[in-house]
């Protein structure tokens, strides 16, 4: 019989072991993981096919999506929501943005056995006090040192998968400077961490130094407008990073052709000069798996019931 379609009504268990596994074996491969952000569920089908390791699930991009600024303002259960719909239309692994953790230690712990929960392969934590800032914009406040510690120490503590990774993320660097950086990663790798994400280096030649001083895992964040250069796969690579995240791309590319296409709908009263920028309906179709759909629903309709077994009479449904 065909296969139920994945994400049909409620959705089909997700192999969260086997991406966990392929998570931690990927950043054990010497090789660099690509992660772009999905910003939806099919964008994160489009992530699947064309090839990439992963998926990151960005808070940022959900920030925006409810219309809000990247200031902490989302809550556990709207970003767990959010990765449930995302994780059912790929078998990929998933990194989360889980901000500070939600509040103290054990918040930290409740939102790590949540995301484990909704098959997330690993989540990253950060050193700001809440409510958090934007990593790329100034006027960010740290907490201190000892607090991230219990902060990694908790979710560490708290998950039931050891695959599922624990990723720390410092802002120092834009605060305190680089070796301030350098100091937290270390504190936070001996606390547990699994991945180290330095936000807001300046330049390849900070790159080179953290991956020199810090022996773990490392993740390298190429968001557009901020304080880091847009480095090449090759590049980051050549510098031994382990992991590169595209949080926001995509958004920014739907948002800008969304806009664009709104303009000239209202200047033109047509959308006819868009429509050769459109992905066709026949590769939307293809991309949701509608044939796979109508194949299920067919062969369900056609079905025989088997010889012998004769349909329940209309008390045996409803003997009251």
């Amino acid at each position: 019989m065909t296969a139920v379609p994945a994400g049909t009504g409620v959705p089909a268990p997700h192999p969260a072991s086997a991406a966990r596994r392929a998570f931690r074996a990927g950043l054990e491969s010497g090789r660099l993981l690509r992660f772009p952000g999905a910003f939806t569920p099919l964008s994160a089908k489009l992530i699947t096919e064309l090839g990439f390791d992963g998926v990151y699930i960005s808070g940022a991009v959900l920030s925006a999506e409810l219309g809000l600024p990247d200031i902490g303002l989302t809550t556990l259960t709207e970003v767990a929501g959010r990765a449930e719909q995302i994780i059912t239309a790929t078998t990929l692994p998933t990194l989360i943005d889980a901000d500070t953790g939600f509040g103290e230690p054990l918040n930290v712990a409740r939102t790590v056995r949540t995301l484990e929960a909704k098959g997330v392969s690993g989540c990253h934590l950060e050193d700001q006090v809440n409510p958090k800032r934007c990593g790329h914009l100034d006027g960010k406040a740290l907490v201190g040192p000892d607090v991230m510690v219990q902060r990694i120490a908790a979710a560490v503590a708290a998950r039931t998968d050891p695959d599922f990774v624990i990723c720390a993320r410092t802002d120092a660097r834009g605060v305190d400077g680089f070796d301030a950086a350098v100091e937290r990663a270390r504190a936070y790798v001996a606390a547990g961490a699994d991945l180290v994400f330095p936000e807001a280096l300046s330049g390849p030649d900070e790159f080179a130094a953290f991956r020199a001083a810090v022996d773990a895992p490392l993740l390298a964040n190429m968001t557009e407008f901020g304080k880091s250069p847009l480095l090449d796969e090759a590049t980051l690579a050549d510098l031994g990073f382990n992991l590169v995240i595209y949080p926001v791309t995509l958004l920014r590319l739907a948002m800008g052709a969304i806009e664009d296409g709104l303009r000239t709908i209202a200047e033109r009263g047509t959308q006819r000069d868009l429509v050769d920028r459109m992905q066709t309906r026949a590769r939307l179709y293809e991309l949701v798996g509608y044939a796979d759909y109508t194949a299920f629903d067919s062969e369900i309709f056609a079905f025989d019931v088997p010889a012998g077994v004769e349909p329940p009479t209309t008390d045996e449904q409803d003997p009251a």
